[in-house]
């Protein structure tokens, strides 16, 4: 669970406050009238708070390479963020299945601004919300939903990417089995806070191919209609994944590889990419991402991503990220970690690269592996860019670590410290 902040949809539609008092009221008295059984609340969440300043003084500002679709972000996460789940059972019904409502409560603050969680600094948001009917006979023990939901988010951890992801305002019918194949298709209208106009999509998935006795093959495919509006084109995109465990016949290894390619809106890969783009307009995508837990004390990630964008106007892209992250337990409590990143973006005007380095000495209460919260790390951040992208974020975002206008002028290198703490919980 990470930084989310690019899929919350709270503005696919805004009721009235007297409709959502309505509505809570509603569903407390609904829930007062249920068995005693069924009324448990489950509580999890995710949140990360930190302390932070630049070498060149004041706040820390972040080191993201402009045209790179993420950043490494040990020592390099500019908020305070968190994500509070609720997941209210309803009722269990005698055939096995059983509903429930989940929500998310989402709040974000950019450091360096007063925490007020609003203004152009920061938001609070209600993420999800959606009803779940699972494990269906009907549907061969496969699940019904309806409402705003984050769905299908594969992501690399360490750059928080979420290459494939199938979030949005709608329904779907999610993991339903026939023979050894699993399907599932959800509509939605909306993926993006930002997204106009409303667009439809539909996605497909089959997952269930097994490669080999550790090994699963997933494919899916998206369309996205025609918006009506003008100047706009229908787009699609298709992906293949495999997700190998006990990578190279070694415990505690698991890879995952990921070929995408799109056209027109179908080029955001997976999201609802620009209705301007045609059927010319083309994008793929190659994913590789690999963690392993070798010993109780040494795990980590590396994550390999190649993008390249065809666009018959000349403004072609091609990015590649690699980076990875390290993890050392020096006792059962504290750990050793490092994280090197390297983003390199081709596009008119030159190629912009940018390395990014993280040392962070952290304790970790709960035990010595890579995927053990909460943790505490005191770290210390240095990165280095090139002219070409110094040039491209003067232009895109003047106020940004790499511009010339930014916290560090002219230099091409900048440093950050701090410390953080991050949990996540169950």
């Amino acid at each position: 669970m990470k930084n989310h902040k690019h899929f919350s949809l709270l503005q696919c539609f805004q009721p009235t406050k007297k409709a959502i008092r309505e509505k809570a009221l509603l569903s407390f008295c609904y829930c007062l009238a249920l068995p005693a059984e069924v009324q448990a609340l489950d509580f999890s969440g995710y949140s990360r708070i930190g302390l932070a300043g630049s070498a060149e003084g004041g706040t820390q500002r972040c080191f993201k390479l402009p045209g790179a679709q993420s950043k490494y972000r040990l020592g390099n996460e500019c908020e305070e963020y968190a994500e509070l789940i609720f997941q209210q059972p309803l009722a269990a019904l005698d055939d096995g299945s059983s509903l429930g409502l989940y929500t998310m409560a989402q709040l974000y603050n950019e450091y360096g601004h007063e925490l007020k969680f609003s203004d152009e600094h920061g938001f609070s948001r209600l993420s999800q919300w959606y009803l779940e009917w699972k494990n269906m006979p009907v549907l061969n023990g496969g699940n019904f939903w309806v409402g705003r939901r984050w769905y299908n988010r594969n992501d690399i951890h360490i750059s928080d990417y979420f290459y494939w992801n199938q979030s949005g305002t709608g329904f779907g019918f999610d993991q339903v089995a026939i023979g050894d194949l699993k399907y599932s298709y959800v509509f939605s209208r909306k993926d993006n806070q930002d997204q106009e106009p409303y667009i439809n999509r539909h996605d497909f998935n089959v997952s269930g191919f097994k490669t080999n006795p550790d090994g699963e093959l997933t494919v899916g495919f998206n369309y996205i209609q025609k918006p009506d509006s003008r100047n706009a084109h229908s787009g699609w995109s298709a992906i293949v994944q495999h997700r190998q465990k006990e990578f190279l016949g070694l415990g505690g290894r698991n890879n995952t590889i990921a070929l995408q390619y799109g056209r027109g809106p179908g080029t955001g890969l997976s999201y609802t990419g620009d209705p301007s783009l045609n059927n010319d307009d083309k994008s793929w995508r190659l994913v590789d991402y690999f963690d392993w837990q070798v010993t109780e004390r040494f795990g980590g990630q590396l994550g390999v991503v190649y993008q390249k964008d065809i666009r018959p106007d000349g403004d072609d892209q091609r990015w590649l990220s690699i980076g990875v992250r390290p993890v050392y337990a020096v006792s059962e409590q504290f750990k050793l970690i490092a994280e090197l990143g390297r983003d390199q973006v081709k596009a008119p005007g030159g190629t912009r690269k940018l390395t990014k380095f993280t040392i962070a000495p952290t304790w970790s209460p709960s035990g010595p592996g890579f995927w053990t919260r909460p943790e505490i790390r005191f770290y210390y951040t240095y990165a280095a860019w090139n002219e070409a992208a110094q040039r491209a974020a003067t232009a895109m975002d003047p106020d940004s670590a790499l511009s010339a206008t930014g916290p560090f002028g002219s230099d091409r290198n900048g440093a950050n410290f701090g410390v953080q703490i991050e949990h996540w919980w169950k």
